[in-house]
């Protein structure tokens, strides 16, 4: 007998998004990730949940296609069949094409997993049994990019996951409209948002990103990026076990191992 089709997982998320919104992840997902799909034989990307318009995953495919390799394929994925159709006049296979799927895939094994703003409306009990049903598709040696950020992609944080579960979290900020480091918490991921409790590694993250911040106010008549390089340098020789070179903190980030902020 015929198999049927592959029921969706998951439910409709909001759908909300903007151009460009999506941009820091994107970037660090050519840094950080391109050799995954520079050694895949087949390199396909699935934009998870990509919302009401398909301009998230038209960024990423072109990002991706111009930073990493020219024969990388995106699919965009989403539950709601009325967002696949509106969809489609924005495919441009067999780089950019777009289908219904949840977190079972839809069928396919890509490389890579971008979910973005779609476990936020999720309970915190559910994200674990999520990203084992995302990473459980995967291509061998595959990973899933999850989290989220502002309505205008200014903040977010995202957790890279792998096979073995999540490897690093990842905090990232517009640094010329930064006030404070502590904004980040308001987009920390489904699975750290509710920690940011005293007692809780996460939140001692933050407040001891914003204490350097703080204390590296004399460098702001240099610019903000100067202040957060400062504040980063201090949190690693505070003993915070800062991934990445300063080229990476310039663009306003900050990674770490999961374990450093894991929930207790």
């Amino acid at each position: 007998m015929k198999a049927g089709p592959v029921r969706p997982q998951g439910v409709v998320t909001r759908g909300t998004t903007n151009p460009n919104r999506l941009r820091r992840v994107d970037n660090w997902i050519v840094a950080t990730c391109g050799d995954r799909l520079r050694a895949a034989a087949d390199p396909l990307v699935v934009d998870l949940g990509y919302g009401a318009t398909p301009v998230t995953a038209v960024e990423l495919r072109a990002r991706l296609a111009t930073g990493v390799r020219a024969d990388v394929r995106v699919v965009g994925l989403e539950i709601d069949p009325v967002r696949v159709a509106a969809a489609a006049p924005a495919a441009d296979p067999p780089g950019l094409t777009f289908a219904r799927g949840g977190f079972e895939l839809a069928g396919l094994r890509p490389v890579l997993v971008r979910a973005f703003n779609v476990l936020r409306q999720y309970d915190e009990s559910e994200v674990a049994a999520a990203w084992r049903t995302v990473t459980d598709r995967l291509a061998p040696g595959g990973a899933l990019v999850e989290g989220t950020c502002d309505e205008l992609g200014r903040l977010g944080s995202w957790v890279l996951v792998d096979a073995t579960g999540p490897r690093t979290l990842t905090l990232a900020a517009r640094l010329a409209t930064l006030e404070t480091p502590a904004q980040l918490a308001e987009r920390l991921p489904k699975a750290l948002i509710h920690r940011n409790v005293p007692g809780e590694r996460v939140h001692d993250l933050i407040r001891a990103l914003d204490d350097a911040w703080q204390a590296a106010a004399g460098y702001a008549p240099f610019g903000p990026r100067q202040r957060w390089l400062r504040a980063v340098g201090a949190l690693k020789q505070a003993g915070w076990p800062v991934l990445d070179r300063p080229h990476r903190w310039r663009q306003g980030e900050l990674t770490l191992p999961w374990p450093a902020v894991a929930p207790t």
